[in-house]
């Protein structure tokens, strides 16, 4: 195909009134490639179109349609179109208590579930989760979607992982200081180390540098502004960017769109 061949995209996003839910998120993607990013919660994951490849933990997988991907939160992964006409996918982002942060191991291990039963039972609660007034169904459904998932995951054997405390204390360094940021240098003396021991011991622990980590991070929040009804420019200040076109920049990086169609696309 000569010169740039335009993305066929097509977003959806909201924060329904169901706990555990954080957000639900739709859309149809040809050519965009996620970047290592981590979130905060658990991503369950159904493909209506096409398949995605991704890698986890450094272990490529797929994501198929039929099939149901589960990833556990704060454990970097990526994604591209593992098919010529690229896929369509919903996302269901859940609290990380809602399947329990204990299962996360074996979620990373095995994140493919090859259970038609549970994917149709996902998709009819993003049916549920479109219709005002449908949250105490959806919010049944999805007690029965999480019991499920963790039935699959209970019987599986997890492989047992290291977190080194240096790059622990520096991911909750992070976290705690995600608007303003803070220096390697400072970071490292608050934990009395070297900061390329720092660097290196996270990239080992988590598959990504601690940059990297700040930025996914910081995108994470301001999507979550954005649900919330915060203008662009406020929420890009109050998730630690410069300015509205950095985040934008960041932002089509990681989501493949720009804050203001992400917006625009919000369904509720």
């Amino acid at each position: 195909m000569t010169g740039q061949a335009a993305e066929r995209t097509g977003v959806a996003a909201w924060r329904p009134r169901v706990p555990g839910v954080s957000e639900v998120f739709h859309a149809r993607f040809t050519t965009h490639a996620y970047p290592l990013h981590t979130h905060q919660t658990w991503t369950l994951l159904i493909l209506d179109e096409g398949a995605v490849a991704y890698e986890i933990d450094r272990h490529a997988r797929h994501a198929l349609s039929g099939q149901v991907t589960l990833l556990p939160p704060r454990i970097p992964h990526d994604g591209r179109p593992a098919t010529s006409g690229g896929f369509r996918k919903r996302v269901l982002y859940l609290d990380e208590h809602t399947v329990g942060s204990q299962l996360a191991d074996k979620a990373v291990d095995h994140p493919g579930l090859n259970d038609p039963a549970l994917c149709s039972s996902i998709a009819g609660l993003h049916d549920l989760l479109a219709q005002p007034g449908e949250e105490l169904a959806a919010e049944t459904r999805l007690v029965l979607v999480t019991q499920r998932l963790r039935t699959h995951l209970a019987g599986r054997a997890g492989t047992e992982r290291t977190d080194p405390a240096p790059a622990r204390r520096l991911r909750d360094l992070l976290d705690a200081h995600l608007v303003e940021g803070i220096t390697l240098e400072h970071a490292a003396a608050l934990l009395s180390t070297h900061p390329a021991h720092l660097v290196r011991a996270f990239t080992r622990a988590y598959g990504l540098p601690p940059h990297r980590y700040l930025t996914g991070r910081r995108v994470e929040r301001a999507r979550h502004l954005l649900l919330d009804g915060m203008p662009i420019a406020e929420a890009a200040s109050a998730a630690g960017f410069h300015d509205q076109p950095h985040l934008t920049r960041h932002y089509r990086r990681l989501l493949g769109t720009t804050p203001g169609r992400y917006r625009a696309a919000q369904a509720r």
